[in-house]
């Protein structure tokens, strides 16, 4: 049975989310999962968990759990990450207020954006040194990666370590749910093929097959959201999007709205109203989270509450028990584009559908996507392409060069507004970063 080690489990309740999927499969029943974080507290309570799971579920897996980062990695046959370096705070907190100095205003900031762009910078270091312990002490491991900025870190490790490396994320069968919903059809019956990169992948079929062997195109369903005032008030940027492209694209309006130049202003508050863009959204979410920890945390920890496990949309478990029993599944996965979108850089790291299997994780070729939406992607491309430059390279240079050209930041400041924030930005994150020359 294999061994799958959780780092940074003491992201409890994803941890888990992840167990119950993982041990729900009785092929994996008897799997030993070890789990690893450097806050011993935050393990201490996800270790209780791990063995509530156990015992939900009547299964003989083993639980373990270590701060000693090499004795978890020692052996392992997964390893699952699931960590964010330097936290809500300083991290995040850093991400965001730094920004606001110069009126540069964020909803997520953990993907693009300079706020993408420090938390790539703080993270790949970390990650690098992981990945060089995995390949001293497990080098055949199957490294899935939830960690974001998903595109940036997953680019990085595959070009700078040996380690096999596949990223994951839930937005493709996300949206495609909420779709589903949007246009009453249900999820069971739809089929779809989506590519792009994390984050910006866009729909390119999203069809059923009827009783009589046809198939229905479900985009005109989709249009009939916007022609009948129905879309949902916090979706308002994708399908104004889907309205000018033609195509639904996976990540939310939050997100997406900070990937592009068109929707966050200063001198444009309507815009905001319009779109009902939440501002901050991402440090709302953390401050909910910390309010209310104590209490689940206690619910967590108390043996006699009973846990409830249901499995999740996660693609993690799905792929241990491909590569174990050989029984196929597919699943999207971040890979590199490996002759696998033609009109994409063939050096970055693309979200396509992937074949899993004993093979391990098989990436679907999908050809040239539609040229605007190659373009529109190519613009988040530039500035993932310069974080990983800056931080294997060293360069502080690049990470100016990739904060110019990122879309958002670009259309609120000019050059020595960008230069002087991304100082500031180094300059307050002291240690959590490297030093670059």
């Amino acid at each position: 049975m294999p061994k799958i080690t959780f780092i940074g489990a003491g992201s409890t309740v994803f941890a888990k989310n992840l167990m119950g999927d993982i041990l729900s499969f009785p092929e994996l029943a008897e799997s030993t999962i070890t789990l690893y974080d450097i806050d011993p507290d935050r393990l201490h309570t996800s270790e209780i968990v791990g063995h509530k799971v156990v015992e939900a579920l009547k299964v003989p897996a083993t639980i373990e759990a270590t701060t000693d980062r090499r004795r978890a990695l020692d052996g392992a046959d997964y390893v699952i990450s699931m960590f964010q370096v330097a936290g809500y705070k300083p991290g995040t907190v850093i991400d965001f207020e730094v920004p606001k100095k110069y009126g540069l205003r964020q909803t997520i900031a953990d993907t693009l954006g300079v706020g993408g762009i420090m938390r790539g910078l703080r993270t790949i270091p970390v990650f690098l040194e992981m990945c060089r312990d995995m390949e001293e002490l497990c080098p055949d491991v199957v490294h899935l990666n939830y960690v974001n900025p998903m595109a940036i870190l997953c680019w990085a490790l595959n070009r700078a370590t040996r380690i096999k490396t596949v990223g994951l994320c839930h937005s493709v069968q996300g949206t495609a749910e909420q779709l589903a919903r949007d246009i009453s059809v249900p999820i069971e019956e739809i089929n779809y093929l989506c590519a792009g990169i994390n984050h910006m992948a866009f729909y390119l079929r999203f069809e059923r097959r009827l009783p009589d062997g046809t198939v229905e195109d479900l985009y005109p369903r989709i249009r009939q959201v916007i022609e009948e005032d129905r879309v949902p008030a916090w979706n308002r940027v994708r399908y104004e999007m889907f309205k000018r492209l033609g195509y639904f694209v996976t990540e939310s309006s939050e997100h997406f709205s900070e990937y592009t130049p068109w929707f966050i202003k200063r001198d444009r508050p309507d815009l905001i109203e319009k779109f009902n863009i939440p501002l901050d959204e991402y440090i709302a979410r953390c401050e909910a989270q910390i309010a209310g920890w104590e209490g689940l945390r206690a619910a967590l920890e108390d043996r006699n509450e009973p846990l409830y496990i249901e499995r999740s949309h996660e693609y993690g478990s799905h792929i241990i028990r491909s590569i174990e029993t050989g029984q196929p599944c597919v699943i999207y996965g971040n890979v590199m584009n490996d002759g696998l979108i033609d009109n994409l850089p063939r050096e970055c790291c693309v979200e396509v559908p992937c074949l899993v299997d004993k093979n391990g994780v098989q990436p679907t070729r999908i050809g040239r996507l539609p040229v605007h939406l190659a373009a529109l992607i190519q613009t988040n491309i530039n500035v993932q392409a310069l974080t990983v430059e800056a931080a294997l390279s060293g360069k502080r240079e690049h990470i100016y060069h990739a904060a110019m050209l990122d879309p958002h930041t670009a259309a609120e400041l000019d050059l020595e507004q960008i230069w002087n924030l991304v100082d500031d930005l180094i300059e307050a994150h002291g240690d959590w970063l490297p030093a670059y020359h």
